[in-house]
């Protein structure tokens, strides 16, 4: 099964180009002109142990909510189409590691109904010249067209740079869990028969 995706998303205000290989080795290569964000999508890939590749560009002279988001549009499009009609996968994937002081988890379904739930504590701040509330609206973007339902809690945690990379790792080891294919799976993981 081949479940490798290339995507290109062009808009007025963001272009976007993306490669991705579930089945990968955590290898990434990453160029969003964010340099925190392409750090944790970095650890994202590497946690997940999915090949990823992104080069996108954006209009971040007035902010950087539209590349952000449209970064999780593509990237949730992107695992949604490469994990395709779901047979044989765990379904299910949940990961709760430290980072330092921080302890996040996060579990998720890629059952076709995409939800966030999303308990973090952080409404405002930053980090550098990034607005960490933008890590919710990739979040957010993500669940919507990957069709995952994803819950996200951080337990307790006081550095933001460490609460979200702990997030990033999270979500890349649940991917990793769920997506995984499961040889005592026959068909999909539901007695309606499908999702």
């Amino acid at each position: 099964m081949d479940r490798k995706i290339k995507l290109e998303r062009k808009t007025k205000e963001t272009e976007i180009v993306m490669e991705l290989n579930i089945d990968g080795k955590g290898v990434s290569k990453i160029n969003t002109s964010i340099p925190f964000f392409n750090h944790m999508l970095e650890l994202f890939s590497l946690h997940g142990f999915f090949d990823i590749y992104i080069d996108a560009k954006g209009d971040t002279d007035i902010d950087f909510h539209h590349l952000i988001e449209d970064i999780g549009i593509v990237v949730g499009k992107g695992f949604g189409d490469a994990i395709g009609d779901k047979k044989g996968i765990n379904r299910f994937g949940t990961s709760t590691v430290p980072m330092d002081e921080s302890l996040t988890s996060v579990s998720i379904d890629v059952s076709g109904r995409p939800i966030l739930v999303y308990n973090s504590g952080i409404e405002k701040g930053k980090i550098g010249n990034f607005d960490v509330e933008l890590i919710k609206e990739f979040f957010k973007a993500f669940s919507i067209h990957s069709g995952i339902t994803i819950h996200i809690n951080v337990l307790y945690g006081e550095n933001l740079h460490h609460i979200i990379e702990s997030i990033f790792k999270n979500l890349g080891r649940a991917l990793n869990q769920a997506t995984k294919i499961n040889p005592e799976i026959s068909g999909v993981l539901s007695t309606k028969g499908c999702l």
